[in-house]
């Protein structure tokens, strides 16, 4: 398949986005080219899209599913293995959020809270202590904040985004009184 220069772009720009994030660029470029496609596409065709080895688009293929992102489907009257995404930005957002928590963001919380736990911290500087208490409350906050706002439909959940700095405004706050407090 040949990719238009506007589509190909974007699959480049999402290769390069995900090395910025941690990710591998060849697993970033194929989850680009199945979600800009919005088709079930098999790895022979992946790479010769992308011009990439096949063992390339396999070993990839297997980490977009670890991460829940891609499926292997069946296309009728084809023998081979097809991948699609969603086509759903919200859907993959969601997906991603939830992922990253599960193997970022959870085992610090772990961490954290064995740390606390542990006596040999009393040996350690309570400023040191009330840290690591911090990052877990706020880890703990966001934590919660996020499953809620990933609840929501993807309505609601627009909305939310949207409103920013109105919810200031809502509040009663001005820019001032943020920045006395620190915000």
């Amino acid at each position: 398949m040949d990719l238009s220069p506007t589509l190909s772009r974007f699959v480049l720009h999402w290769g390069e986005m995900g090395t910025r994030w941690g990710v591998n660029r060849t697993v970033s470029q194929i989850h680009a080219l199945l979600y800009i496609t919005g088709r079930p596409m098999h790895a022979e065709e992946i790479a010769d899209t992308l011009k990439v080895a096949r063992s390339n688009v396999s070993n990839s293929i297997r980490e977009l599913q670890s991460w829940s992102l891609v499926k292997l489907v069946h296309v009728a009257g084809d023998r081979r293995d097809h991948f699609e995404t969603s086509k759903q930005v919200w859907e993959l957002f969601r997906t991603i959020v939830k992922e990253r928590q599960r193997r970022e963001i959870t085992p610090t919380m772990e961490v954290l809270r064995e740390l606390l736990a542990d006596p040999a911290i009393a040996k350690d500087p309570a400023e040191a202590k009330r840290r690591m208490q911090e990052t877990l409350e706020l880890l703990d906050t966001l934590t919660l904040w996020s499953d809620e706002m990933l609840r929501l439909d993807t309505q609601t959940l627009t909305k939310v985004l949207k409103l920013g700095a109105k919810i200031k405004k809502l509040l009663g706050r001005t820019p001032a009184e943020d920045t006395a407090m620190g915000a």
